[in-house]
């Protein structure tokens, strides 16, 4: 019996390794695992959809000090957007570039349209800087960029769930996550500030 139990095992375990082979071979995911590292390994490796539907390839923004932010319309934090413009103003012919990334994670706070966001923020905040289409950044369905901004394997200094709208990752001018900033670090703040000039001044 113990050696009829045996083989049992070995034709288990070979089954599972055959079927684990043919799922990757045609790129199914058996079981997958939200810490398991994203198969990205800049982001510059991501195409997102803007707010007005098209492609747009993350590697564009290569050489640039990029601020990546998770918005919303309807939060406590809203204002925020002033602050990013008015950073966004100062500092883009520098080398800076925002980009706003609405997401309805936080209590319902991101519940329009693209089209009704993008009027959103042009009309009350006149927004310039880049806007994209609504993603997810945390949980389930948790978009791959914000998986590979909050994964320990890809970012281990400043990896964690997204904790509220207007979390804010700076990248430097080689792609490398350098600081992220909670929801109660206002763009006009010191500390951000002080971190994007810091990046800017980098070359």
């Amino acid at each position: 019996m113990k050696k009829i139990a045996g083989i049992l095992g070995i034709v288990v375990v070979l089954a599972a390794v055959a079927v684990a082979g043919v799922a990757y071979k045609y790129g199914m995911i058996l079981n997958p695992s939200p810490t398991a590292p994203p198969p990205e390994h800049s982001v510059y490796d991501f195409t997102m959809k803007n707010i007005d539907g098209q492609d747009v390839k993350l590697d564009a923004y290569k050489g640039k000090v990029v601020m990546v932010v998770n918005v919303a319309s309807k939060c406590g934090y809203t204002p925020q957007y002033e602050g990013l413009q008015a950073l966004y103003d100062k500092y883009k012919d520098k080398g800076l570039v925002i980009l706003g990334f609405p997401a309805n994670n936080f209590m319902g706070q991101e519940p329009g349209t693209e089209a009704e966001i993008k009027e959103f923020c042009t009309s009350k905040y006149k927004v310039t800087f880049p806007m994209f289409a609504k993603i997810s950044v945390k949980g389930e369905d948790q978009h791959p960029l914000y998986n590979y901004l909050t994964n320990k394997a890809t970012d281990p200094q400043f990896s964690g769930d997204i904790s509220w709208n207007f979390n804010k990752f700076v990248i430097d001018r080689n792609g490398n996550i350098v600081a992220r900033f909670g929801s109660k670090d206002t763009p006009e703040g010191e500390a951000v500030v002080a971190a994007v000039e810091k990046y800017i001044a980098a070359k």
